[in-house]
């Protein structure tokens, strides 16, 4: 049986987090101390982490490094303690597509961090200089969302699993989405949810035109691992794959269903949760429950 590794992505981040993992591991520890040293905040990305406060932690700029950081502490930890024998695949949600590509080894912990900054300062900036929201649609069918985002004027940011999709825009159309959609009924469900700006949409091309550019400088490998590209639900090989993938991720929609059911397809249904609290888990078991989530969030749950 084939094993994969899942990284979270924003909207994971909680105080405390890697606390534990800092304190009951060396490998953490040195990991957390070389991010400190390669981002040269005055103040540390750890200290953020583990004491908040949260509306520090939940900026973009920091939030993308802080779960980049622990999602790699936590494959090291897993590796090290031999539990990835027969790993093949690693994917993450959103920002967490960067944390599997840098265990693939396409680029270094140092580099992956490097982009990761750079992608969590532009998307910030994207994000001052709009008015953007997201609400989250559940229970409702694909076809209605669609029809909701082709009348209101936003777009489709995340499509999780079956049921659960998050739509993105300026914010006076998402509020009339939101209205609309509890009017129509069909969904079980409408939430707003409480963001910094319209993630995985139009409002973020600024954000991606820059990064596009910053990856042309940076050395990227092919993968080691199969590694799944949200904007397709299929595998990236290529450095030229990567860059394409990376850059149209933060306007495109995320196709994380697409992902898991991929993964099943190729296998790998033994997954690593790595990342705080267990989203992703829940994602995969109203997927398709053959898929078997160990979610990894302190140092108490790699014992």
């Amino acid at each position: 049986m084939s094993k994969g590794l899942i990284f979270s992505g924003q909207g994971a981040q909680k105080v405390g987090m890697g606390k534990s993992l800092f304190e009951g591991s060396a490998t953490a520890k040195a990991i957390y101390e070389q991010a400190d040293a390669v981002l040269g905040w005055d103040e540390p990305l750890s200290k953020i982490c583990f004491e908040g406060p949260e509306e520090t932690l939940t900026e973009t700029r920091v939030c993308q490094p802080a779960l980049y950081v622990m999602g790699y502490a936590i494959a090291r930890i897993l590796e090290e303690q031999g539990k990835l024998d027969g790993l093949s695949l690693a994917a993450g949600l959103s920002l967490g597509e960067l944390t599997a590509l840098a265990v693939a080894e396409s680029f270094s912990f140092e580099d992956g961090l490097r982009v990761v900054a750079e992608r969590g300062r532009l998307m910030q900036e994207a994000c001052d200089a709009s008015d953007g929201a997201m609400a989250s649609m559940i229970g409702g069918s694909v076809e209605a969302v669609k029809e909701l985002c082709a009348t209101h004027d936003v777009d489709m940011a995340n499509l999780n699993c079956p049921g659960q999709i998050v739509i993105s825009g300026e914010s006076a159309k998402v509020a009339q989405a939101v209205t609309a959609a509890k009017e129509a009924g069909g969904f079980r469900m409408v939430v707003p949810l409480k963001v910094a700006g319209a993630y995985h949409s139009r409002l973020m091309q600024p954000a991606k035109e820059q990064f596009e550019q910053f990856l042309s400088t940076v050395d990227i490998k092919e993968p080691k691992l199969t590694v799944l590209s949200n904007t397709t639900g299929k595998a990236v090989k290529t450095p030229d794959e990567i860059r394409t993938a990376l850059s149209k991720q933060v306007v495109a929609s995320v196709l994380w269903e697409d992902c898991l059911r991929e993964m099943l397809a190729l296998g790998v249904t033994e997954l690593y949760e790595c990342g705080p609290g267990a989203a992703l888990a829940g994602m995969a078991k109203r997927t398709d429950r053959a898929l078997q989530v160990t979610s990894i969030a302190e140092f108490s749950d790699l014992s």
